[in-house]
Formats: structure tokens, sequence, C-alpha cells
């Protein structure tokens, strides 16, 4: 059975001489490889902390890398410890269902022409009882 890890503890791992990173789901102690990774030391550093898997994968690593790291693995992440993280989804990606659209058709329609008869009837108000 491999070992579980809480999230806290990978996260107080974050310095060059005792880092641990998490990718998909495995904490890896990656502290004797700091100065063996091409795109150096801070590129790791900087994934300490949180689930580095998107960065990884961002990345495209060779089937060698991914190899290389399973001698770096010591143990398994415990997900109940993970915090959740909601993803970013810009506005124009979003889906928007029929429902809302209806929801909201009617009050923009109210306000697109209940405002300017409003002003209208302030103006016509107040031209009627300034001639007076």
């Amino acid at each position: 059975m491999a070992n579980l890890i809480s999230f806290h503890d990978v996260a107080k791992h974050k310095c060059k001489n005792d880092c641990w990173i998490l990718i998909h789901g495995k904490v890896y102690d990656i502290s004797t490889f700091m100065d063996e990774h091409p795109g150096g030391d801070n590129v790791l550093l900087a994934v300490t902390g949180k689930d580095a898997s998107t960065d990884f994968d961002d990345v495209n690593h060779s089937k060698d890398a991914k190899e290389q790291m399973k001698k770096y693995c010591i143990g398994d992440i415990d997900q109940s410890t993970v915090p959740v993280t909601k993803k970013y989804t810009p506005p124009w990606e979003k889906e928007s269902t029929t429902a809302e659209i209806t929801k909201e058709e009617p009050a923009n329609k109210l306000f697109v022409y209940l405002i300017p008869l409003l002003i209208l009837c302030v103006a016509f108000a107040l031209r009627f009882y300034n001639n007076k």
C-alpha cells in the first residue's frame, strides 16, 4: 500500500534543500534533483505548495523525464486534504442556458422602455410648470 501524505505536509517542504511537489496525485521529493532540472530550480520552487499537475502538463515533458520521476516518488497525496480550487472560466466561454436568457430578458426590456419614458415625463412636467 502506498504511503499517504497530507497536502499540509507537502506544503511545508518548499525550499531548495527540502522540496516536495504534487503531480497527478503523487508526491515527489525532488530535493536532490533541483540542480539537475533543465529549467532551473526556480521553476520547481514556483510550483511548491500547490497541485503542479497543470504546470507539468503544460511543459510537455518527454517520456524519459516521466520515467525519471518514478525514482523521486515518495507516496500518494491524501485527496481529502487537498484544497478545492475553482477553475477560472472567462465570461465569454460560460454556457448560458435559454432559461437564464428568458429570466433576464423581461427585466431588461422593462428598463429599456421605462427609463426613457420616465425622463420624457419629467421633462414635459418641468416645461409645463415653468411656463405658468
